[in-house]
């Protein structure tokens, strides 16, 4: 990775340097920001775990679960369906004869189908006397169910079983949140780059999943807190889940809003921003790949006419709860 260390006026008229993510902070009784980035590559095809060698299907009206389909990711469902060991092979065969040659990683994403589903110590006692039935967390009609709507619907894989793994994370996410991506994790890097953020006050701005928030909160001293807001209910609730499920609720403060408007208690008293704002403009979003355009909110996609509506909302308000010498963590296209 390289450093690249910038000035420059931040005009509201202008387009600012792109990257997959900067780093700016803010300077008393001074017109200018610094800009600090760092350079990683971001295409938009590795976006998500995809089947994009595949022949994009016609979009579907509604490609959401059935209204009876069980909500919690698959990785927390207790393991209470037992499968017989020839019931599961013959699933096996089945899923691996929709994978076509050209789309070879989904025999990866089947094996992690499995892995999520299995209980551990079923499929070890399993193979120890080598015809004992498999403890499952979904019944195989269930699973068959969600391995069609990853192969044919194209739904990201994410949100077929429910998570995704990021940094050292396992993070709950659902259909209505963006899935975290790889690059993201630069930005937690970046906040531990900040001399005393252990002990800052930080907003995690458009939280989704909550990933940003859990992490850095992971990090932080006895004084630290972070403040993480949403517009989305359905983001609200995923962020709620990860939090609890990694005992930091004494560290993180989920708020339901847009951007600032969660965050008047708080002026000028936060160390820094972090947000990683919709940045695709409105007419890109037709051409993503299915599993993203199809499938993710476009409320956290689409950053309208030239992709910096959400980003400029944000420089403009900074000003109001940043401390002397705060920082702001964004994430942007590049280009």
């Amino acid at each position: 990775m390289a450093m690249l260390a910038l000035s420059l006026s931040l005009s509201l008229s202008s387009r600012p340097l792109s990257s997959s993510s900067a780093f700016l902070r803010s300077k008393q009784r001074a017109p200018h920001l610094h800009l600090h980035r760092l350079l990683l590559p971001k295409p938009l095809s590795s976006a998500s775990t995809s089947a994009c060698a595949l022949t994009p299907p016609t979009p579907l009206a509604d490609t959401t679960p059935a209204p009876d389909a069980d909500p919690t990711p698959l990785f927390l469902r207790p393991a209470t369906h037992r499968v017989p060991p020839t019931a599961l092979a013959a699933f096996r065969r089945r899923a691996s004869a929709l994978v076509p040659p050209s789309a070879p990683h989904l025999h990866r994403h089947l094996r992690w189908l499995l892995a999520d589903a299995t209980d551990p110590s079923s499929s070890a006692a399993a193979a120890s006397d080598g015809d004992g039935p498999a403890l499952l967390r979904a019944p195989l009609e269930d699973l068959e169910a969600m391995w069609l709507r990853h192969v044919r619907e194209r739904t990201p894989f994410q949100y077929v079983v429910g998570n995704e793994h990021w940094r050292d994370l396992v993070v709950a996410v659902a259909e209505g949140v963006l899935i975290p991506r790889p690059e993201t994790e630069a930005v937690v890097d970046m906040v531990r780059a900040v001399e005393g953020f252990a002990d800052g006050w930080w907003a995690d701005l458009g939280t989704g999943s909550g990933a940003i928030a859990v992490a850095v909160a992971r990090e932080l001293g006895a004084h630290g807190r972070v403040f993480a807001t949403d517009v989305s209910e359905v983001a609200i609730d995923v962020a709620r889940l990860n939090v609890q499920r990694y005992g930091v609720q004494d560290k993180v403060e989920i708020r339901h809003g847009s951007w600032f408007e969660p965050l008047q208690d708080l002026k000028g008293k936060l160390m820094g921003v972090i947000s990683n704002p919709p940045y695709i403009p409105t007419d890109d979003l037709p051409g993503l790949q299915p599993e993203v355009g199809w499938h993710e909110p476009k409320l956290a996609l689409d950053g309208g006419k030239d992709g910096l509506e959400h980003l400029l909302h944000l420089c403009e308000g900074l000003s109001s709860v940043l401390e002397p010498g705060g920082f702001f963590v964004f994430e942007d296209l590049p280009i």
